[in-house]
């Protein structure tokens, strides 16, 4: 499963919703989906719009978890 790691990016760097919308050019209702726990569907160049306005990788935005069971 792929785990969204958006909101503590966001965190750490002290950013909002807005500032991230604003600076992005991406919607707020985009942004939010995003910062969801498990990202459903989020296309790589939205990820890289994100992370340029982060100032980190793509990579950095999300992590791939092993299910167990």
């Amino acid at each position: 499963m792929i785990v969204s790691k958006v909101r503590h990016t966001m965190k750490s760097k002290g950013v909002t919703i807005e500032q991230l919308a604003k600076a992005t050019g991406l919607s707020t209702h985009t942004i939010m989906r995003s910062r969801s726990e498990y990202i459903n569907r989020c296309t790589l160049s939205t990820l890289k719009t994100m992370a340029r306005a982060l100032g980190c990788d793509a990579k950095d935005l999300f992590e791939e978890r092993v299910a167990k069971g």
